[in-house]
């Protein structure tokens, strides 16, 4: 963070984790619903809190939510009694949910391999190189969610 960035943004390590996420291609709005979420006391958070809390419109809080809600980030539920939606934080840490989210791989690597054929030798080793990340990538990501696992054990 820079000296002449505001004070409450240089002082705020909530506020910087949003930049950070922004600044890595997150888009701000979701990443601020995302860590108003963790960072909340209260497990469950409806629009109209988000809201509030994030000074957003009702229509750009849709929109967030609808974002994180589709990438497994959080979900939601009607509370009790009413029409109403709350948002919470999946079971698992939201981390979590993103490891075990293992179908973007598969469906990467099986457009790459599609692609490769179809492309000159510069595209299709590109692709290839591509499908060969991906299945890696496959391969090793539940094994570091179950070594995070053990460490987390008391």
């Amino acid at each position: 963070m820079t000296d002449d960035a505001p004070r409450s943004l240089r002082d705020d390590p909530v506020a910087q984790a949003v930049s950070a996420l922004a600044a890595n291609g997150f888009p701000r709005l979701p990443a601020t619903v995302l860590m108003t979420l963790m960072t909340s006391e209260e497990t469950e958070l409806t629009a109209e809190a988000l809201a509030e809390r994030t000074q957003s419109s009702a229509a750009a809080i849709s929109g967030a939510v609808r974002y994180l809600t589709t990438i497994g980030m959080i979900r939601r539920h009607v509370l009790p009694g009413s029409r109403r939606y709350v948002y919470e934080l999946p079971e698992h840490p939201w981390y979590t949910v993103s490891i075990e989210k293992n179908d973007v791989y598969v469906m990467m690597v099986e457009l790459a391999r599609r692609a490769a054929p179809t492309l000159g030798p510069r595209g299709a080793a590109q692709m290839e190189e591509m499908a060969a990340f991906f299945e890696f990538l496959k391969k090793r990501l539940p094994e570091v969610l179950g070594e995070w696992n053990e460490l987390r054990k008391p």
